[in-house]
């Protein structure tokens, strides 16, 4: 099978590159982690214009009426980036989540049982729900208690709050949506910390010669490579997919790779860097953080083998990306 993308979402993916090139996103993330979050919200609102924040609604209520490849799509662009904030919650996980959702510029967040214990940016977001397979509230009014977390950026709180339970919300779909947008958004940030090692041993010199110029180098940066581009057909073959009974076997199956595979690029990209690449001042120390948290966000690689283990004893026949 062969996932080439049609000449409108390649146009879709590189405009949002160009825009968040154009936005600063490593200082608007670093604005974020303090707790300034202007710069970050009106970089949300030109994202609203251009329909990303309704890319799966579909046109009667505000969206774009596109599908899982396009949201896939959106998020790696995200990761790639680096984009701080709740946008796995945001633009995957609830729209999916919620059946009247309209599509606007409001910031939302959750707290997903088992997997996702502590709401991201809650003190930013203008809405904070708590789902899971038996329950899913929106929260209001609540209390937030900050949390320490890895990645500077990635803003943990305890949410507490009475709220009235959601009809119609199918936690089961959201949850799948929400686990192949995070293997988008990891995705993107194994290719962003491939460019930035590739960049850097292009100007780093030993012995005369750009450190780039030596095998060795040459076959860690082919290895990370070869793992990130043998998670993308997983991720489209699970964005094909969604929806179907194998989809949520197959979101796990995308997921993992893209973990597998962003975390070894992020040690490769760290090892050829060498201790500048440890500086919170260097863009790459943001990606590392991130790729650390995502990792285990959204299931941790021990909870997605066992979910593709069980589905594979059920039915060993059909292949994992079938459409």
């Amino acid at each position: 099978m062969r996932f080439v993308l049609e000449s409108e979402q390649q146009d879709m993916a590189d405009t949002l590159r160009a825009m968040f090139t154009a936005a600063d996103v490593p200082t608007i993330a670093r604005s974020w982690a303090d707790g300034d979050g202007e710069s970050w919200l009106k970089l949300w609102r030109s994202l609203a214009d251009l329909g990303v924040t309704g890319v799966t609604l579909p046109e009667e209520r505000g969206g774009l009426g596109l599908g899982p490849v396009e949201l896939a799509l959106c998020l790696q662009e995200c990761g790639y980036a680096g984009l701080p904030g709740p946008v796995i919650e945001s633009l995957a996980f609830l729209p999916a989540l919620l059946p009247d959702l309209t599509a606007d510029t409001k910031v939302r967040t959750a707290i997903v049982e088992q997997h996702v214990p502590h709401a991201l940016d809650a003190d930013l977001a203008d809405e904070v729900y708590a789902c899971g397979p038996g329950s899913n509230r929106l929260l209001s009014p609540i209390s937030l208690q900050r949390r320490d977390s890895f990645d500077a950026a990635r803003r943990l709180f305890d949410v507490e709050g009475p709220g009235e339970e959601i009809p119609g919300a199918d936690f089961e779909r959201a949850f799948d949506v929400a686990v192949l947008g995070c293997a988008a958004y990891l995705l993107g940030l194994g290719h962003r910390m491939l460019d930035l090692a590739t960049e850097h041993v292009k100007q780093r010199q030993q012995f005369g010669r750009p450190v780039g110029e030596f095998q060795a180098v040459k076959h860690h940066l082919a290895n990370a490579l070869l793992k990130l581009e043998f998670a993308r057909p997983l991720i489209r073959g699970a964005a094909l997919s969604a929806g179907s009974a194998h989809g949520g076997r197959d979101a796990s199956a995308a997921k993992l790779a893209a973990a597998d595979a962003t975390h070894l690029t992020s040690r490769i990209a760290l090892q050829v860097h060498g201790a500048i690449g440890y500086t919170a001042e260097h863009d790459l120390h943001r990606h590392l953080t991130k790729t650390a948290a995502l990792r285990q966000s959204w299931g941790t690689p021990t909870w997605h083998r066992r979910r593709i283990a069980r589905s594979l004893t059920a039915d060993p026949d059909t292949a994992i990306g079938s459409p």
